[in-house]
């Protein structure tokens, strides 16, 4: 049946539990390649221990699970008003940014819940690309990170006509500079289990781990989680720009434009552009794949609180 996407936008989803403890924060470090050398964030007892700050990516999938779920089940939700019927197996994440509002705890408590609604939708030849705003909340309701996300919903159709509506987004970054080269680059080998691991903080999509159906879908077997690349190129912002400070890292934001097959190698290179907000640094950024020289994350933008010095401009 036809939907009507003006109905979309707007559009609230009941609030989510979610939880995690220091277990959580370590499985998730190792499953965006954290190393032997990275003390605070693969060891608990280090003195400086603390999360990836990009971590609450992982709980729109986790919620407050302690085991396994069945991804089939998490990603159909509630239905949205306006929306047509979509196929699960044809739903592609296509851009994700994160706001550090506050320093994560190392472990969360009972309380914390997920806020949802939907900020943007457009329609295309190609399907519906769906806009939506996530507040990760403490049990006070106050707000420690905000989430935007799209995902593209290839084939869809409400009416087969061009639409558009948006509400709120996020910061789009400045573009790479052409002219001069990158201040930084980070490569970094992932393992032939990467994906084995990734999936343990809670996206359970057998695409992940599941030969034949990244075979049938296209991509010839299986390829890593899009926020395991998103992870590796944070930890190359923070290693980097941050000066190994997890805490100078305020927001991080991409586009995903290609897969990675886990093994493959990830070369990120960073720029400082300028000025951003609120006393920080503005990079940006793109990840490849080495092996086959695609871009695999576009349009990169990061605010980084800076260690002493200017902008390198």
């Amino acid at each position: 049946m036809p939907g009507d996407l003006s109905k979309v936008v707007g559009f609230t989803l009941p609030d989510k539990p979610v939880s995690w403890n220091k277990r959580d924060l370590l499985t998730y470090a190792a499953g965006v390649g954290a190393k032997a050398d990275e003390f605070p964030f693969v060891y608990e007892l280090d003195k400086n221990f603390a999360a990836i700050p990009t971590y609450p990516v992982v709980l729109a999938l986790k919620g407050a699970d302690q085991d396994v779920n069945l991804f089939a089940d998490r990603i159909k939700g509630r239905p949205i008003p306006g929306m047509p019927p979509v196929d699960p197996g044809r739903i592609v994440h296509a851009t994700q940014s994160i706001e550090i509002l506050k320093n994560l705890p190392l472990v969360s408590g009972p309380g914390w819940t997920w806020k949802t609604r939907y900020t943007g939708v457009v329609e295309n030849k190609s399907g519906i690309i769906l806009f939506a705003e996530n507040l990760l909340v403490d049990p006070n309701g106050t707000p420690y990170a905000k989430l935007y996300s799209s995902s593209f919903n290839l084939g869809a159709k409400a009416t087969g006509e061009k639409y558009s509506n948006f509400i709120a987004g996020p910061p789009n970054g400045k573009p790479i500079p052409k002219e001069r080269k990158a201040d930084w680059v980070v490569t970094e080998k992932t393992s032939p289990e990467q994906a084995i691991v990734f999936r343990l903080s809670g996206d359970y999509n057998p695409l992940h781990i599941d030969p034949r159906i990244g075979k049938s879908a296209g991509f010839g077997g299986v390829i890593l989680h899009g926020l395991s690349t998103f992870g590796f190129a944070a930890r190359a912002i923070i290693k980097t720009a941050g000066a190994g400070d997890p805490k100078t890292l305020k927001l991080f934001g991409v586009r995903f434009t290609a897969p990675v097959k886990p093994g493959e190698t990830l070369e990120t290179s960073v720029w400082e552009v300028g000025k951003g907000p609120n006393g920080t640094t503005e990079v940006v950024f793109e990840t490849k794949n080495v092996e086959t020289g695609k871009v695999v994350l576009g349009q990169g933008v990061a605010y980084v609180l800076k260690k002493g010095g200017e902008a390198k401009l």
